[in-house]
């Protein structure tokens, strides 16, 4: 069987040229916090939903809608109404973190699939089992800190689906367990959305060299003629001793589009893009390039030649841990 790819979309139109391009599958959120990636100018309101579903579904593609931050205690209304939202628009599943919302969508929308997002970290098999178990989640999301081998063992001791990243930005920490912008900021990614809020980020000139901070910490300083990468603290260069180094990881982006014949072996289900605030070309551009990929695992040929890295960070990339031992 194909594996699903599971694409990005931040806009109407990136919905439209991500099931143009051949995504089997969307993901996206409503334009309020109840989405992790609530930036200005992006995501879809209740009518643009509804219609970017039928748009789909009319084309043969599922919706995803994410509902993947933690309600604030006493606003759970919120939260609560873009459930109902989701499957009023004909949404095929939510992906949700939060385990009061996951009890409350299943126990008041019991016939919506219920995804689990990767804020939630499930990296075992028996949490993952409990999650089925509890409130009848058919998928979850595999955090990016796990290697095909233990990929493949969860598989083999539970029957929910996995999905697993394959391209686009990469965490080097347990997504939903990372506390260090937080500390920096003072703001949650998990209810916030981004680990480097932009309200939080300066860049500063001194004596000829240009500091990229984050909550006022120097994450990067540079030349004044070389690039400032955007700050975040994982992949932000430190001094250690004696020795000043990307401590945790490189600013570079995730490809793991050679991993596919073994991610299939492996019992993965789905492969999920990231991006929701990039554009409808990198949309399309990135969606053609997987769909052509799992078609060949499929059909037995040989994996066609990349042609994605100058969409990635700082036109670099990694296979994480996948292939890494950072962790």
């Amino acid at each position: 069987m194909v594996m699903e790819i599971v694409c990005p979309a931040g806009t109407p139109a990136a919905l439209r040229a991500a099931v143009k391009a051949g995504a089997h599958t969307i993901y996206c959120g409503f334009a309020d916090e109840t989405n992790a990636r609530n930036f200005p100018g992006l995501n879809f309101s209740r009518a643009e939903m509804a219609e970017g579903i039928a748009f789909a579904h009319a084309r043969g593609a599922k919706v995803l809608v994410a509902i993947n931050t933690y309600p604030r205690a006493g606003d759970e209304s919120l939260w609560h109404a873009a459930v109902a939202d989701a499957e009023t628009a004909g949404a095929d599943a939510v992906i949700l973190a939060d385990l009061g919302l996951l009890a409350y969508a299943a126990g008041n929308h019991p016939n919506l699939r219920r995804h689990l997002s990767v804020q939630a970290a499930a990296a075992n098999a028996d949490i993952i089992n409990f999650y089925g178990a509890e409130f009848g989640v058919k998928r979850v999301v595999l955090p990016r800190v796990l290697s095909v081998p233990e990929i493949a063992a969860i598989n083999k001791e539970t029957e929910i689906e996995t999905e697993v990243f394959v391209f686009g930005g990469l965490c080097v920490m347990a997504e939903g367990r990372c506390s260090l912008s937080s500390y920096a900021t003072g703001l949650s990614p998990n209810m916030n959305g981004v680990c480097s809020p932009a309200s939080h980020v300066d860049y500063v000139e001194d004596a000829g060299a240009l500091s990229a901070k984050l909550g006022g910490y120097t994450i990067h300083a540079v030349g004044a003629d070389e690039p400032a990468p955007y700050p975040t603290l994982c992949k932000g260069c430190f001094t250690a001793g004696e020795k000043t180094a990307h401590l945790f990881e490189d600013p570079v982006s995730l490809n793991a589009e050679h991993l596919i014949p073994q991610l299939a072996k492996a019992g993965v289900t789905a492969l999920k893009i990231e991006g929701r605030q990039r554009s409808r070309s990198y949309v399309a551009q990135v969606v053609k390039n997987f769909r052509a990929a799992v078609e060949a695992v499929d059909q037995g040929r040989a994996l066609p030649e990349g042609m994605l890295a100058r969409l990635s960070e700082g036109q670099a990339v990694t296979t994480g841990a996948y292939k890494k031992t950072w962790r």
